[in-house]
């Protein structure tokens, strides 16, 4: 056997129309239509197959993700483009998205500058979400923000694909605090 990529993530969420803002209105990913036809679940698509990311809705009493080291997914990392420019275009829309709960007086949590992004929580129309890091890894300069469930999302880059594919071993270079 040979994998030839990874085709889809499912996610178990606690409420499913607050996810599907998230991930559908604030990371403008394409929902599937038909989906919730009797089974609480979403599927989303950036065209590239059938579905990369399918929510099914646990309900509010579900087990949170437990912090810190633990078995189990990390993150999973999201291409947001080529450029540094396409980086900090979503780096404002996630920002955007914080004043604007601002301007309707909807609390924030607290803000800690990082190089090139700020940590915040927001509750807007995409539900919770926090950036909780910024980091130039070399191959990639990337975001890391957490979904209304706790899952920790990459928003990335690729800064230079030859490098990665000529020496595989540049993913491990040392991660180096991001400024876009």
């Amino acid at each position: 056997m040979e994998v030839k990529e990874l085709g889809h993530v499912v996610l178990y969420v606690r409420d499913l129309e607050r996810s599907r803002r998230f991930y559908g209105d604030l990371l403008g990913w394409k929902e599937i239509p038909g989906m919730n036809e009797g089974f609480p679940a979403a599927a989303f698509s950036s065209g590239r197959t059938h579905h990369e990311l399918l929510l099914i809705e646990v309900g509010p009493d579900a087990a949170p993700i437990p912090r810190g080291r633990r078995i189990g997914l990390y993150h999973f990392g999201l291409k947001v483009g080529e450029s540094d420019a396409e980086l900090r275009d979503a780096r404002d829309r996630l920002m955007k998205a914080r004043l604007l709960e601002r301007d309707e007086g909807i609390g924030v949590g607290e803000g800690v500058d990082l190089p090139g992004a700020v940590l915040l929580t927001s509750s807007l129309m995409a539900g919770v979400y926090t950036i909780v890091g910024a980091s130039d890894h070399g191959v990639t300069h990337s975001l890391y923000i957490e979904d209304p469930d706790g899952n920790e999302i990459e928003l990335y880059i690729d800064v230079q694909p030859a490098r990665w594919k000529d020496d595989p071993a540049a993913i491990f270079a040392p991660t180096r605090p991001l400024r876009i």
